[in-house]
């Protein structure tokens, strides 16, 4: 054998290399995105957010990673890319409820969003739709497990011009996510940008009855959160999106559990995991 390995130097050669590159190539799609808002005209719509497309880049990126290079670390250079070409597009804050805790959902804001997008922390979930539905083309987070101490917040987002969920966190689901806390993500009502895999219902009982769980569950549903019990029980509910509402309202009166309102609340991404 006559060939001799890489010499430190060349190998920190390479690496400059690398980096070069993918310093230009960030550069290069920046120069794409320029042209992308003159024709999207982010500027005039205020709104450059596609979660359907971010949801659909994360996962091809899961499916193709490998190697020594985490995909925390992965993850995270791509939604910090992703999030700043965005904000640079439309400036945006985002809005979180911290009722249940700053740090989660600071790690959740930084990890998904970065640094340049500003974070805005509120003492409660009125509080941050109350602020989205103010601004422009602002987002506001929730946690999916903050229990019912802040009550029905999703009734806030019944209504044509509130308020809407559009994609729900983290968008590669596995154990020890780095910023692995469930969050919904709410902004003005999108237009032509929502993915409908699930879609998420407010929903009133004027009661409650066990076989209105297990019909949710047959139709591949879940009650994400409630509030009350008994009479006048308020749900959450996340539903596949080729369901028919009525179909559900039928079935959960055969069990005795009649439905008084059932709202269209947003929709997100089927939901990625991986192992």
């Amino acid at each position: 054998m006559t060939d001799k390995p890489p010499s430190l130097a060349e190998l920190r050669a390479e690496i400059d290399r690398i980096d070069e590159a993918m310093h230009r190539l960030l550069m290069a799609r920046g120069e794409i995105i320029d042209r992308l808002i003159a024709v999207k005209k982010t500027s005039e719509s205020g709104s450059a957010f596609r979660p359907g497309r971010e949801a659909a880049m994360m996962r091809a990126l899961a499916e193709r990673h490998e190697g020594l290079l985490p995909l925390d670390t992965a993850e995270g250079i791509w939604r910090v890319v992703i999030a700043t070409f965005t904000h640079v597009q439309a400036p945006f804050a985002v809005h979180a409820d911290v009722s249940g805790g700053d740090a989660p959902m600071r790690d959740t804001a930084r990890f998904h969003f970065g640094f340049s997008v500003p974070y805005k922390p509120h003492e409660s979930a009125a509080a941050v739709i109350a602020a989205v539905a103010r601004a422009r083309g602002d987002l506001g987070i929730f946690r999916l497990d903050q229990g019912v101490s802040s009550g029905a917040w999703w009734r806030d987002l019944v209504g044509e011009k509130r308020p809407k969920v559009i994609a729900r966190l983290p968008f590669i689901e596995r154990p020890n996510h780095p910023a692995g806390t469930p969050v919904f993500v709410i902004s003005k009502p999108l237009a032509d940008a929502a993915v409908r895999d699930v879609v998420l219902y407010s929903a009133s009982f004027d009661r409650w009855r066990e076989g209105a769980g297990r019909v949710i569950a047959a139709f591949g549903g879940e009650v994400i959160a409630n509030a009350g019990g008994g009479h006048g029980l308020s749900a959450l509910i996340a539903l596949p999106g080729s369901l028919e509402p009525a179909a559900l309202r039928n079935a959960a009166a055969a069990e005795g559990a009649h439905l008084s309102d059932l709202d269209e609340i947003g929709s997100h991404a089927a939901r990625f995991a991986v192992g």
